[in-house]
């Protein structure tokens, strides 16, 4: 089945764009052949077109910031230079916005179709239109909500407030577990077009509470310290109807039919490192793993321990060992040989894209319980999660046993929040690591991890600034953000 519906899928490209990436839409579906497709004919593009960027931009950008990795300076000049400058400008991943923003509109294409019978469809558009307008919101502060995705209708849609659409994403996730829960008979089965999880609406259940969890956990962060009465009456009701909820406890992947085929095929992940012939490979040439990650995994840093997946995220150097670029060191001052990302992330053109990682979600529980906001073992849930991130290597977690505060579940409760925010820094670390970034940025942890010895600031920025191109076509709406206000202002919950 999945077979045909690719082949279908792709005749419906060949339709409606003349772009040849594989299984992506018309990223501007106001054309009017986009009337004609259907929602289960948009579903798989729309997916994977925002994974794109997802897996792409936003992870090398999460990477870098959190020290993850580096660059082969010792065969390429220049390489993340504004990155460890910390460079901010109009133009820093611009392709962050653009990508999520246009892509997005698919997901509002789907939930705009009047045919009631697509309610599930409808539903799993909601769900990832809100994850993925979660990052808008974390990465930018005020975005379009209200009046996006408009089309021609509106071209220069209003900014909204940030708190405001965070309330939104919350009311999209429940009105789309409703569409699932209260479906008519004549609603039409989900099935290879869900290249998730292949029309299970329980799972996407699961991943819809894991969703709103993350965002409730975001907006908690500071609204109960700040004495908000609003706010902390708002979180107090909506941890207490999540409480007892299926959250998912394995890994959301995505996989609409990667192959070598040609490069637009590929993961999209692994297409970074690689063209279809594994012969082009300058950009994995290029990403090296940083010295303080290695370091860590190593065990060489305060409290650490050995870690067994240092050998599945970094690949060995040229000497057998692993080693990692210290960040904004040149070639005359690094190592002769590097270590590559490793061979648990970059393994073939086939390989699953992960949305969400069970470890993530294990590690948003263990928050909410260790706050009291849902029920649970928060120690149990800790370690569920590092054995999952184990378990995604193929590895055994049974030789590691930190026992330092903020790195194992051991001394006061802002220690064991900085481990959970440790184990989520490595557990994410080559898969989605804007996450990481985003979660230092709320709540500070992991302590110590240095920035480059280039950087022309003392802090990493709290958020990115719009883009060029929205400076330019949205001008009186975009609000007026400096590269200064990057480093003192967030989204709102940072604030």
């Amino acid at each position: 089945m999945k077979t045909k519906y690719k082949f279908l899928l792709l005749v419906i490209l060949a339709i409606t764009t003349s772009c040849s990436d594989y299984l992506d839409i018309n990223e501007s579906p106001n054309s009017p052949s986009s009337e004609l497709v259907s929602p289960d004919l948009i579903l798989a593009g729309a997916l994977t077109q925002t994974y794109r960027t997802q897996s792409r931009t936003m992870n090398i950008l999460g990477n870098v910031m959190m020290n993850r990795w580096g660059a082969n300076v010792n065969a390429f000049t220049g390489g993340f230079s504004e990155e460890f400058s910390l460079a901010i400008d109009n133009n820093f991943y611009s392709g962050i916005f653009t990508g999520l923003y246009l892509s997005t509109a698919n997901f509002q294409e789907i939930i705009d179709n009047p045919g009631d019978e697509y309610a599930n469809h409808k539903a799993i558009a909601k769900i990832m239109k809100s994850f993925y307008f979660q990052y808008l919101v974390d990465l930018y502060g005020d975005i379009p909500y209200s009046q996006a995705h408009q089309g021609i209708e509106n071209l220069t849609p209003a900014y909204d407030d940030d708190k405001a659409v965070y309330r939104q994403l919350v009311a999209e996730i429940d009105e789309a577990i409703s569409l699932i829960q209260n479906q008519g008979t004549s609603a039409v089965a989900v099935g290879a077009e869900d290249v998730v999880y292949n029309g299970s609406m329980t799972n996407w259940i699961a991943l819809a509470n894991t969703i709103k969890l993350r965002i409730l956990l975001r907006e908690s962060t500071k609204a109960y310290d700040l004495n908000d009465a609003e706010s902390a009456t708002y979180l107090d009701a909506q941890f207490a109807a999540l409480d007892g909820a299926t959250f998912i406890g394995s890994d959301a992947t995505i996989n609409p039919g990667y192959s070598d085929g040609e490069v637009a095929q590929q993961n999209p992940f692994y297409a970074i490192m690689f063209s279809n012939d594994e012969s082009t490979s300058v950009n994995y040439n290029f990403y090296r793993g940083s010295d303080y990650a290695i370091e860590y995994l190593k065990g060489n840093a305060s409290g650490a321990v050995p870690d067994a997946r240092l050998t599945a995220i970094y690949g060995e150097d040229d000497d057998g060992g692993y080693t990692g670029h210290v960040q904004g060191a040149d070639g005359d001052n690094s190592p002769a040989t590097l270590s590559p990302i490793g061979p648990g992330l970059v393994i073939n053109s086939a390989q699953d894209g992960y949305i969400m990682l069970a470890a993530e979600s294990l590690l948003l529980q263990a928050e909410a319980q260790l706050r009291g906001k849902i029920s649970g073992d928060p120690q149990a849930s800790f370690q569920a999660a590092i054995d999952a991130s184990f378990n995604l290597y193929g590895l055994s977690s049974a030789s590691y046993n930190p026992t330092a505060p903020g790195i194992a579940w051991a001394g006061s409760d802002d220690d064991k929040l900085e481990a959970i925010m440790r184990q989520k820094w490595t557990a994410l670390n080559g898969i989605n690591g804007i996450e990481s970034y985003i979660e230092f940025t709320r709540t500070g942890y992991p302590t110590g991890i240095p920035l480059a010895l280039t950087a022309q600031s003392t802090t990493r920025p709290k958020r990115l600034l719009y883009p060029s191109s929205e400076l330019t076509s949205n001008a009186s709406n975009v609000p007026n953000v400096t590269s200064t206000d990057a480093f003192a202002t967030g989204p709102f919950w940072a604030q």
